[in-house]
């Protein structure tokens, strides 16, 4: 093992190069399947316990069958004993499994280092998220289209893309839910937009609440798709949370800088300290 580089699938350590799933696997024949990404913090994947709670949620959602929740800890922990310091985030993947009446799903852990990205950098994706499909709200394997908007928005210098809903609301990132600072408070789009039930977005919430911050989910009209235009004039700021991200202010808009609000600044510095003290609240 290289300490950066870990692989855990069918019960043990794999070689990271080593072919785990079969070909008729669900998970690789039609994108069936949900996975969870976790921030490695100190040795810990943060926020364990929530990121498993949503994942055994999709696989109900979906219709798939539940994974044992205690052979994934094992799992977890075996990859980040392996993995050592050089690891920085963790990937659980679940997938039906071959085709069968008997047969069980498909479980794979892997860690890696961190992400290198650099200043946040948004760009508007020309594709919306369908707040109608099956696979809104979940952190599903069928990522092609997550992939190729974030794909676009690289090739003009992007690090994130953003997308509206199919009625031209403010949806989330690729990989990232967003906030918008207006007017002395900081909204995120609601559920109902299709937008993943973000880990760090709950913590967020939950966490400003409680330190008597305007942090809220927004109502159905007031982040219009056009609220991005106002972040790229500078009239408004953007956020955007993530397992991997934290919480991080926009510093970049289609090329444009543009500055990080106050507010923003605050709910992160308070996202950072808490963490750092509960490692799986």
């Amino acid at each position: 093992m290289t300490g950066v580089d870990v692989l855990w699938a069918g019960g043990w350590l794999r070689d990271p190069a080593e072919p785990v799933l079969r070909g008729d696997d669900a998970g690789f024949a039609t994108g069936l399947g949900v996975f969870e990404t976790c921030a490695v913090v100190g040795g810990r994947a943060f926020a364990l316990t929530r990121h498993l709670h949503r994942l055994a949620a999709s696989l109900a959602a979906l219709g798939l069958p539940p994974v044992d929740l205690d052979e994934v800890r094992a799992a977890v922990a075996a990859v980040l004993d392996a993995g050592g310091d050089g690891l920085g985030r963790l990937r659980v993947t679940v997938s039906p499994g071959a085709p069968g009446g008997h047969a069980r799903p498909s479980l794979v852990v892997t860690g890696g280092p961190a992400p290198v990205r650099g200043a946040p950098h948004v760009v508007r994706s020309p594709w919306v998220r369908n707040e109608r499909s099956p696979l809104a709200g979940h952190k599903s394997t069928s990522y092609a289209a997550d992939a190729l908007a974030l794909a676009a928005a690289v090739r003009v210098g992007g690090n994130e893309a953003l997308l509206a809903d199919t009625r031209g609301a403010l949806c989330e990132g690729t990989g990232s839910n967003v906030f918008v600072e207006r007017d002395g408070e900081l909204l995120t789009p609601g559920l109902a937009t299709g937008c993943l039930p973000g880990v760090t977005r709950a913590l967020v919430l939950a966490w400003s609440a409680e330190a008597g911050l305007p942090v809220r989910e927004a109502g159905p009209d007031e982040l219009p798709w056009t609220v991005v235009e106002d972040a790229r004039q500078g009239r408004v700021g953007l956020a955007l949370t993530g397992s991997l991200r934290g919480v991080v202010g926009v510093e970049v808009v289609e090329g444009v800088a543009v500055p990080v609000g106050p507010l923003t600044a605050e709910v992160a510095r308070r996202f950072r300290a808490r963490a750092a003290d509960d490692l799986d609240p």
